[in-house]
């Protein structure tokens, strides 16, 4: 995995530590979708990752009998993903990667008794035309000893994520009117005070630094949303943030600081922060 992969999946570590600790193998209704209820949990992660991206699942906390040397953890990667990485940097295991991605794994090469202790970390990568809201099926999770037999076994949830919408104007501290209008692509005839993308489909809504809901829009192919406000918004220092909403999955922009007033010899500076 190059630096730049790294860094990603760094940034998009999600919660996928396995809860209630690891039971022993056995029949489990918990390889893909919702998390089993905590008397059938055996292995069990979650990650959430956006299209084109890596991202972290996570699984620690053996509590069934110890494993020795050799004894490996193996997770398959769910259709349409890779594994790209095994990043464990901890002395006593060993991490490889298969070459088509279809597997990853740590096999304990030192350590008394592996696995009771530490995260062991599978980097995945999701697929740039991955549908945001899709959980991808088919990850699983795989606990063998030295002889190969199964100890305990189970899933991990992968979700893709929404890419995170731009709302790139109005720039920080330019004075609005009280009206300004929120847009992504300009429309003709359009006024154009702020401008964004956002994933084509989603549902983009402006709101302000007390979330209210400012204007709604639906980003067009190009990912392009253009919306106007209905109402004034008030005097004095402001923020503006765009979220975007899919499929059950949403995302926000960085935040805009604003000045609004009903003219830019009025608009209030906007204080330090």
């Amino acid at each position: 995995m190059n630096r730049s992969s790294k860094a990603a999946a760094a940034v998009l570590t999600a919660a996928g530590i396995l809860a209630g600790g690891w039971a022993a193998a056995g029949p489990s209704s918990a390889v893909d979708g919702a998390a089993p209820p905590p008397r059938e949990r055996v292995l069990w992660g979650s990650v959430t990752i956006p299209p084109g991206r890596d991202g972290i699942v996570e699984a620690s906390g053996l509590s069934g009998p110890a494993l020795g040397f050799g004894s490996s953890l193996t997770l398959t990667a769910p259709s349409g993903a890779k594994a790209t990485g095994v990043p464990l940097a901890t002395a006593g295991y060993r991490g490889e990667v298969a070459a088509d991605g279809r597997t990853a794994a740590y096999t304990a090469t030192s350590v008394e008794s592996p696995w009771q202790t530490g995260t062991f970390p599978f980097v995945l990568a999701v697929p740039a035309d991955a549908v945001p809201g899709a959980r991808l099926d088919g990850c699983v999770l795989r606990l063998a000893d030295a002889g190969g037999v199964e100890r305990a076994s189970g899933g991990c949830q992968v979700t893709v994520a929404l890419p995170s919408p731009v709302l790139s104007r109005p720039e920080s501290g330019v004075p609005l009117g009280y009206r300004p209008t929120a847009s992504g692509t300009a429309y003709p005839g359009a006024q154009v005070t702020a401008s964004g993308t956002a994933y084509p489909g989603a549902q983009v809504t402006v709101s302000d630094q007390d979330g209210n809901e400012v204007c709604v829009d639906t980003a067009g192919a190009d990912g392009g949303w253009s919306c106007a406000p209905g109402r004034d918004l008030p005097a004095g220092a402001n923020r503006l943030q765009a979220t975007a909403t899919m499929n059950g999955v949403s995302a926000s922009s960085e935040q805009i600081q604003i000045s609004v007033g009903s003219s830019s010899a009025e608009a209030s500076p906007v204080p330090a922060r």
